[in-house]
């Protein structure tokens, strides 16, 4: 949504995202996704994959919304990489995302309960509140 839609949001939540399609089947168990979406290895499978990979797709000079990206350091599917780099390239290219990392032992940045602080259940809807003009309620 970021990078092929980026004028239809005020605000993005990415919690746990395999944004480099490129590097993703090297990175934990990334191999997996090669039936789905193709192996990036392949040229033909690389001139989609190069399409729909955010982090190959983001560009400077595009408006894009604030972002908050999120990963796990013990997530065994999706390498924090993927959220990190995407930070990295975003911030160099002037974009301010905020870039989140839970503590060690959460297993899935995106599902949280209630026996979870209030700060960590607070995060997406705190930084998204002001962006998309709303008023956040925490109950």
């Amino acid at each position: 949504m970021l990078t092929r839609y980026p004028e239809r949001f005020g605000a993005l939540l990415c919690a746990v995202p395999v944004i480099d399609m490129r590097r993703s089947k090297k990175l934990l168990v990334g191999n997996i996704g090669i039936d789905e979406y193709g192996d990036p290895d392949n040229p033909e499978d690389w001139a989609f994959l190069s399409e729909i990979s955010a982090y190959h797709v983001a560009a400077p000079g595009k408006q894009y919304p604030p972002i908050l990206l999120t990963t796990s350091r013990k997530d065994d599917r999706v390498h924090p990489a993927h959220a990190r780099k995407m930070a990295a390239k975003l911030q160099a290219m002037d974009m301010k995302p905020i870039s989140m990392s839970p503590p060690p032992e959460a297993k899935m940045p995106a599902k949280t309960t209630a026996s979870e602080p209030p700060s960590r259940r607070s995060v997406a809807p705190s930084f998204a509140a002001p962006l998309v003009g709303t008023r956040m309620i925490l109950a």
